[in-house]
């Protein structure tokens, strides 16, 4: 199996003792001198143990200096074409220069035209980067490395736009990833190390024939790719889940998906989750559509239909389902659905046709019409809502994501009552914290999770996820499984 080189990058400046300990588990160390600031080459030494890269982005009167001195202390210069002098060049041998071209936008023959340029210069490695804003901007540097098939080049599209283009470089070719040094995801899309090896499985590369991702914004925060490619791995099917940010979808879908981008590198898209802010307005580019999505007017799965495209939706069968494994039978309750989004009215449909009584609960009067039109069921401003009386509510908003806050007022939940929060996170939300007690079942947004990415999987491939796997993938312990069951 082919190996490549996480290449750990530090721009920052705050705690970098704290941030190395993230990046303990890369090959190389990136220093970003102009963000992280001149450290000591040799305290670097002595927290991470590999090959030492030193970058100065931008152009001073002092940066051949800096160059200069920085070639006596680390193992390996970046370096871009206005800097190669012949003192340089003496000074940075052909084995620790890494030669590197940023462009704000650029097409492919641009690219390639640069990238003929700079590979006349001897380098160990060369990296070529261009920003992308759209769905589109960020083709040319995959399509330049599907072109060269060099172990010594790398390109990519920089931006939360592009984070699919750095995982994927290294399936065309490259021999290197980029991962940010600190324990979180960088807002310039840089993904961290953690989630490199966590998520797509580096430093090893499995064989690669089908794609499948996530298409919405953010994306970048989601444990689907780490899921499902954990899953791709252990059945052996030779697929790879991506992070797809787009903003706009219908520019996703025409320049990457009808376009055959895809199939032009080399792979087959497969299926793809939909997620906020585009489960209704993707609509209109699948072929087919389910009852349920036809019903809620929303969609979180695209997956292939022959030739074509199915929309489904995971979130009716991610509730039932939950309900299900926890014993909950929706026939007959009274049930209020607090969140008229695309979630939100699949799911009160789905509750619907199991034969529960549903009310709709929304912030937005405007939200919440729509849905009341589209689903014919009743409506109630979420600023008169009480959920005394009802014997199962659902929170479909993303309320407690980021903060401690409450989607509802709880004080009137009858103690028999099941809460259900679609939101997940690493400790419980508020909302969970509050209603959670004797007497009570609370089921939280990691139930939906799974039943959803085991659903999802099924649908895409047509191979069962192991439920158990899904758990070590997030860490549970079997106890607490034991008792999810």
């Amino acid at each position: 199996m082919r190996q490549t080189t996480i290449v750990a990058v530090l721009d920052t400046a705050a705690r970098p003792a704290d941030v190395l300990q993230a990046a303990g588990d890369a090959h190389w160390l990136e220093l970003r001198a102009d963000a992280a600031g001149e450290l000591d080459p040799d305290w670097l030494r002595a927290r991470f143990d590999g090959p030492l890269l030193y970058s100065l982005r931008g152009r001073g009167p002092s940066r051949v200096q800096k160059l200069l001195r920085a070639a006596q202390q680390f193992d390996l210069i970046d370096l871009d074409v206005a800097d190669l002098s012949d003192e340089i060049l003496h000074a940075i041998p052909p084995a620790r220069r890494v030669l590197s071209a940023e462009f704000a936008a650029a097409s492919l023959a641009e690219l390639r035209h640069a990238a003929a340029g700079m590979t006349r210069i001897p380098a160990r490695l060369y990296r070529l980067t261009t920003r992308a804003a759209r769905s589109g901007e960020e083709l040319a540097a995959p399509q330049l490395l599907a072109e060269l098939q060099r172990d010594d080049v790398t390109a990519f599209a920089t931006g939360p736009t592009g984070l699919w283009t750095r995982i994927l470089a290294p399936w065309l070719g490259a021999q290197i990833v980029f991962g940010n040094a600190a324990g979180d995801d960088a807002p310039t899309g840089t993904p961290s190390v953690g989630r490199l090896i966590d998520s797509f499985g580096f430093p090893s590369l499995r064989p690669v024939e089908e794609l499948y991702g996530m298409v919405g914004n953010p994306v970048m925060h989601s444990l689907s790719p780490r899921i499902h490619n954990t899953a791709f791995h252990a059945l052996g099917r030779k697929g790879l889940y991506l992070p797809f940010h787009a903003p706009d979808f219908d520019l996703f879908w025409t320049r990457l998906v009808t376009s055959g981008a895809f199939e032009r590198l080399g792979f087959h898209l497969r299926g793809l989750s939909v997620v906020s802010p585009h489960k209704t307005n993707a609509l209109g580019a699948a072929k087919y559509k389910s009852s349920i999505v036809q019903r809620a007017v929303s969609t979180n799965l695209f997956h292939k239909k022959g030739d074509d495209w199915l929309a489904e939706s995971t979130d009716a069968h991610g509730v039932m389902q939950t309900l299900l494994d926890h014993g909950v039978h929706a026939r007959n309750r009274r049930v209020a659905v607090v969140g008229c989004g695309g979630s939100g009215r699949a799911m009160a449909a789905a509750l619907h046709d199991a034969g529960a009584d549903v009310t709709l609960v929304n912030r937005g009067i405007e939200r919440g019409s729509l849905a009341k039109g589209v689903l014919h069921l009743p409506f109630v401003p979420l600023s008169t809502f009480n959920c005394e009386g009802y014997s199962l509510v659902v929170n479909a908003t993303p309320v407690g994501r980021a903060g401690e806050e409450l989607p509802f007022p709880v004080e009137k939940l009858s103690r028999d009552a099941v809460l259900v929060d679609l939101v997940y996170r690493d400790t419980p939300t508020l909302l969970i914290t509050r209603t959670r007690g004797p007497g009570r079942i609370t089921i939280d947004g990691w139930d939906m999770l799974m039943a959803q990415a085991r659903h999802q999987f099924e649908l895409m491939t047509g191979l069962e996820m192991p439920a158990e796997l899904i758990r070590q993938t997030l860490g549970f312990e079997p106890a607490v499984a034991a008792v999810a069951e």
